[in-house]
């Protein structure tokens, strides 16, 4: 019903009839027919959709909500002002929708590590050096952290790199506070592809051991310079 009444406007164009003052009446049935169209579908979503066929009843300002209204086409009154518009179904930001569902895996990923047994894990399969020569690993500064705005499990934090300055989201803030962070030296992958975790975007990672209880960041055993390579 609700597919027909938006062909319904396409074939009518209110808009267009609300120009010319002598296609008033013709107006005048169209919007009868939408407003009553809305009327029976709000009767027959109320055992599905009880609030928002309330919604919709509010806004049509209707009193006409049982079933036996829908017996005759004629439930809307003539003359009856409508109530205040409001969106009912909000449409869907897609990409927010998708880095929401990367953090929240993101989020388990990293549940899921503390949460492993203290058993020593098996050593993974051997690499060669060319398979790890494709990692650039730099020495970093941290310079600013600040708590994720929709993950508490996660850190934003801003590394000085040499010369460059980059963004990394980090799932440390169970371990780490932000203004303890500042000035500490990590390592960073500076080569991995960006994503965005929650939101924000995530420029690299940085390097942590860790065991059941507790997380540590890893960083060069001296002073050295951000934007050192590690090799």
């Amino acid at each position: 019903m609700l597919r027909r009444s938006n062909k319904y406007i396409d074939e009518t164009m209110p808009w267009v009839l609300g120009k010319d003052p002598e296609k008033r009446s013709r107006l005048a049935t169209v919007l009868y027919n939408l407003l009553e169209a809305i009327r029976f579908s709000a009767v027959l979503l109320q055992p599905f959709l009880p609030e928002t066929a309330e919604k919709m009843f509010k806004q049509l300002n209707s009193t006409k909500t049982g079933w036996e209204t829908l017996a005759h086409f004629n439930g809307t009154e003539i003359g009856s002002k409508v109530g205040s518009p409001e969106i009912l179904f909000a449409r869907i930001d897609t990409e927010k929708k998708f880095d929401e569902i990367k953090g929240d895996k993101l989020a388990e990923t990293e549940e899921k590590k503390e949460d492993c047994s203290k058993e020593e894990k098996p050593v993974k399969s051997e690499i060669t050096i060319d398979d790890f020569a494709k990692m650039d690993l730099k020495v970093a500064e941290i310079i600013g952290a600040e708590k994720h705005p929709k993950a508490d499990r996660l850190l934003v934090l801003q590394l000085k790199v040499g010369d460059e300055t980059r963004q990394v989201v980090s799932g440390i803030a169970q371990h780490y506070t932000p203004e303890g962070l500042i000035g500490q030296k990590v390592i960073v992958i500076a080569n991995l592809k960006p994503v965005k975790l929650r939101g924000v975007e995530s420029q690299g990672m940085i390097l942590a051991a860790s065991t059941d209880e507790k997380l540590v960041l890893v960083g060069p055993n001296g002073e050295i310079e951000s934007g050192t390579n590690v090799s």
